[in-house]
């Protein structure tokens, strides 16, 4: 996550900065989550015990919510971003998390060794100097990774007002990284390339490290990805705005199913 002046993208291990860079979108106050942040990791088919910012920690044995180690060419950690399994083989992250200086990428899925990428790549018209706009990017891997794909939310738009859960493997509150956790926030805004949320005591919110993670909204009872996180409006993570790629842009979505044409789409 990075803020508007200055920060690359999530990237926490070693030299890291933040996650994405701000943008504008519509805002409006800011109703409570209908989702305790404690259940917010059910969202994901997980367990939970508590502590994402104002979320839940998340029991990883299943999950398809993933860290993403990045190496560069020397195999030094170059730094650290989420990512969701779309398809046996594909995971979904922003595209400010694979800059021209990652040379390979590392997926741990909480336990066990990490595997290996086969290739990756960011959407080709995402620009650092507008970071939201097109911040998506895919990981392919040479065999099935063996977590359930999350769907894309592809139907319909976000809505102003409804329930988004938000996760990833970044700082909480404590500032603890290398943790999966989920929360519970409210969609605030919405424009054809960025949904937002806003930060509140009521609300999660998305930290460095998160970079690349979903925001997940309710359909046809499923929770699908409607956005990867992608910026925040301050270097602070316990207020302010979060930004989010929409998967529902057609170039966004046309850049993901060209890559991942057995992708479930809801």
């Amino acid at each position: 996550m990075r803020n508007k002046a200055a920060l690359l993208a999530a990237l926490v291990a070693v030299a890291a900065t933040a996650c994405g860079g701000a943008a504008s979108a519509p805002s409006s106050t800011t109703p409570a989550p209908t989702v305790p942040a404690s259940n917010a990791c059910a969202a994901i088919g997980l367990s939970a015990s508590t502590s994402i910012v104002n979320g839940a920690e998340c029991n990883t044995a299943n999950a398809s919510v993933v860290l993403l180690n990045l190496k560069d060419a020397s195999g030094a950690q170059a730094g650290s971003c989420t990512g969701t399994v779309i398809a046996p083989r594909a995971i979904l992250t922003a595209a400010h998390c694979l800059p021209s200086t990652t040379a390979s990428v590392n997926v741990f899925l909480g336990s066990g060794p990490q595997q290996v990428s086969s290739s990756f790549a960011p959407h080709p018209q995402w620009r650092e100097s507008n970071s939201t706009s097109y911040d998506v990017g895919v990981i392919l891997m040479p065999a099935d990774i063996g977590r359930s794909a999350v769907p894309l939310l592809l139907s319909r738009d976000a809505r102003v007002g409804e329930t988004a859960i938000i996760t990833g493997w970044g700082k909480d509150a404590s500032g603890n990284l290398a943790t999966l956790r989920a929360g519970s926030a409210t969609i605030t805004g919405v424009t054809a390339f960025t949904l937002q949320t806003t930060s509140t005591t009521n609300a999660s919110s998305v930290c460095q490290g998160d970079s690349g993670g979903p925001i997940l909204i309710q359909e046809g009872g499923t929770w699908s990805i409607g956005g990867v996180i992608s910026a925040n409006s301050t270097l602070a993570c316990s207020f302010g705005d979060n930004f989010y790629a929409n998967l529902r842009q057609p170039d966004i979505q046309s850049f993901i199913l060209s890559r991942v044409p057995d992708a479930i789409r809801r």
